[in-house]
């Protein structure tokens, strides 16, 4: 095998294997290097997202959702069955057939494309030299170019550290043996929420210590109040301004202490999971006179183009700016194989969808409301409940809404948002009209087929204007 390529990425997640991808369909010689490897030293592929994040938690919440319609929903339609059981261990078996599956999707691209992956633990050296150890792999390798996609890591925290059994971070809640019957989770944002809602679906009681003040503070806050409400009604129990200041492992589980406003307060769970929020892993990534630089939490210094500091250098994924999103990771590793190969393919930071996977979803894109008031600009709203669509009634998924935001002066669309079933398809709809500048009045002039969920989206366009036909409106025009 040789040791010198155009093209070295260190890390085989999301970002790294589709930037390997890439650069070899565009004609380069391509090495990934990925420090996981399963007990034969066969490297595994695909980061967290594909095996400890992303993927088996949606194996996870969809698996849990059935069970939740089997058990709570199914005698509305007509179809009685006796309480249906639980088998957690043939759950989590399917989850990681799925993995496997997809894992082994990984593989067989990376090889159809002719990239050579070398199992190790991948360090760049100045000059664009990867030194890579403790793997199949070790050795020294040769690029034109390194990209560094090595991903990131949960953050751990002093006062609730995880020892993989009672206190646990976001892999380990992936793989419990049987549903405890009370759950802490601290934190919660995204991962939280969407942990929180599949033991929560089996039956678990949740409790959710947020330390922040405000439900999902980074979303329109319309949205998040009416998804507050919707989690409190499915039983999770979301405690903010919940600050934990220490925990306690018992025989029987632990004992979390916190503070919420003046008052101290204590309580017991069987299993506690920590989510709150993710690193860059960039630790003895590089070595000091590589000429990479990073900020205090560890993230690299990029430009616009994700290239570093040093020549022929790039970073890509959550060790860069940005939200520590897979699909964000994803298109930056093609732009970075593009920029490569002397092509421009640039990525739209400002419309990056994010999805919260409980259910109903929530999902947006673009501009809040809050941002922008704080920024002083004009816009007008239209929102559009589920429970005004035919084909939610007629499925029994009526929570939520859809809204749109638009500029008062241009009428192009700045923001969507939907908190509802299918809310990451539906909004993902918006920002491609929102990728080609729409405006509210365009979506209004679309034809939306009928029944469907997108028709929320067409009727929350119309009530931009005062102009929805099926709710009444307080504008006529």
């Amino acid at each position: 095998m040789s040791n010198t390529f155009d093209v070295v990425v260190i890390g085989a997640g999301p970002a790294g294997y589709v930037c390997a991808i890439r650069a070899a369909q565009l004609g380069k010689s391509v090495a990934v290097v990925e420090q996981w490897a399963d007990p034969k030293g066969k490297p595994v592929l695909g980061g967290t997202c594909l095996n400890v994040g992303c993927i088996p938690s949606k194996a996870l919440l969809d698996s849990s959702h059935k069970f939740a319609e089997a058990r709570d929903h199914l005698a509305a339609h007509g179809i009685g069955l006796d309480q249906p059981s639980l088998d957690v261990s043939k759950m989590m078996a399917r989850k990681e057939q799925i993995v496997q599956q997809l894992t082994g999707g990984v593989a067989g691209l990376l090889k159809h494309n002719g990239v050579t992956v070398i199992q190790g633990r991948g360090k760049l050296a100045a000059n664009r030299k990867v030194q890579v150890t403790d793997g199949e792999g070790a050795g020294d390798y040769q690029a034109e170019h390194v990209v560094l996609a090595a991903g990131s890591l949960p953050i751990d925290i002093p006062v609730a550290p995880a020892d993989g059994d009672r206190i646990v971070d976001s892999t380990g809640a992936l793989a419990f043996a049987a549903v405890p019957e009370r759950l802490g989770v601290i934190g919660a944002g995204v991962i939280g929420l969407e942990l929180g809602s599949v033991w929560a679906r089996l039956g678990a009681e949740v409790v959710l210590l947020e330390a922040m003040d405000g439900f999902l503070p980074g979303m329109d806050q319309q949205i998040a109040k009416e998804s507050q409400k919707l989690f409190a009604k499915q039983g999770l129990d979301i405690r903010l301004g919940a600050r934990v200041t220490g925990s306690e492992t018992t025989e029987s589980g632990v004992e979390v202490a916190f503070t919420q406003g003046d008052e101290t307060k204590t309580e017991a769970f069987d299993r506690l999971i920590v989510c709150v929020g993710r690193r860059p892993q960039t630790a003895d990534l590089f070595t000091e006179d590589s000429g990479i630089t990073t900020d205090e939490r560890g993230f690299v210094f990029v430009n616009e183009t994700c290239a570093t500091e040093a020549p022929g250098v790039w970073a890509v994924g959550d060790m860069v700016r940005g939200p520590m999103l897979a699909h964000k990771g994803s298109e930056e590793g093609v732009m970075v194989a593009e920029q490569i190969a002397g092509k421009h393919h640039p990525v739209n930071y400002d419309l990056i969808p994010s999805i919260i996977y409980t259910h109903p979803e929530i999902a947006a894109v673009g501009e809040t409301e809050e941002a922008l008031k704080a920024q002083g600009i004009d816009y007008k709203v239209g929102t559009f409940p589920f429970a005004a669509i035919g084909r939610a009634l007629a499925a029994g998924d009526t929570d939520g809404m859809v809204k749109i935001i638009a500029d008062s002066n241009t009428d192009r669309v700045l923001g969507a948002h939907c908190v509802g079933p299918s809310a990451a398809d539906l909004v993902q709809q918006i920002l491609i009209a929102m990728e080609f500048g729409s405006s509210a009045e365009d979506l209004q002039m679309m034809m939306f087929g009928h029944p469907t969920l997108s028709e929320a989206v067409h009727e929350a366009a119309l009530a931009v204007d005062g102009k929805a036909i099926h709710m009444a409106n307080r504008k006529k025009r």
